[in-house]
């Protein structure tokens, strides 16, 4: 075995055991750390696969922002739910099947998969190939997207100001 699959086994392996963390803990911040276990083992996997973009992408977009977005999201609506679990054994079981079922379905699919003979420079300068990609071919919808993007955040803050006002009202 190479060490670029001991590093992929145990890259993979922290990915589902923080999403199976992620879960079945049952606080909010145990929740989040899990969460954030699984994104970078992601873009651990991403660097062994030479995609250096993808893995920062990963690192700074989903470990970053949107993990804070969500911790932000829970917190603001004062989540207080003590209750206690509800999993019955038989509810455990089907679940546990269901899991081992999903494994041999993609176990199955990797395991008669061949994509025959690869490119030998195929990851040479990939960052520099989507900048160029990006700036020449995709240019419109590159500029749609930013456009978008700041008409939801102009949306956000009239709603907050709306709710704001709605307050002082009152």
């Amino acid at each position: 075995m190479s060490g670029e699959v001991i590093a992929f086994m145990i890259l993979g392996f922290m990915a589902v055991a923080g999403a199976v963390m992620m879960i079945n803990l049952t606080k909010v911040m145990h929740m989040m750390i899990a969460l954030v276990l699984t994104f970078v083992s992601v873009a651990g996997i991403f660097l062994l696969l030479s995609a250096e973009f993808a893995a920062v992408v990963q690192i700074m977009i989903y470990s970053g922002a949107i993990t804070i977005i969500m911790l932000f999201g829970i917190m603001l609506t004062n989540h207080q739910d003590e209750s206690p679990s509800k999993v019955r054994p038989l509810g455990k079981a089907m679940i546990l099947l269901g899991i081992l079922g999903f494994a041999a379905v993609v176990y199955a699919g990797i395991y008669n998969l061949d994509f025959g003979t690869v490119a030998g420079r195929l990851h040479a300068d990939n960052t520099e190939k989507i900048g160029i990609s990006i700036f020449s071919e995709y240019v419109i919808p590159f500029e749609l997207l930013s456009v978008l993007l700041l008409v939801g955040l102009v949306g956000a803050i009239v709603l907050a100001k709306k709710d704001e006002k709605e307050e002082g009202d009152s």
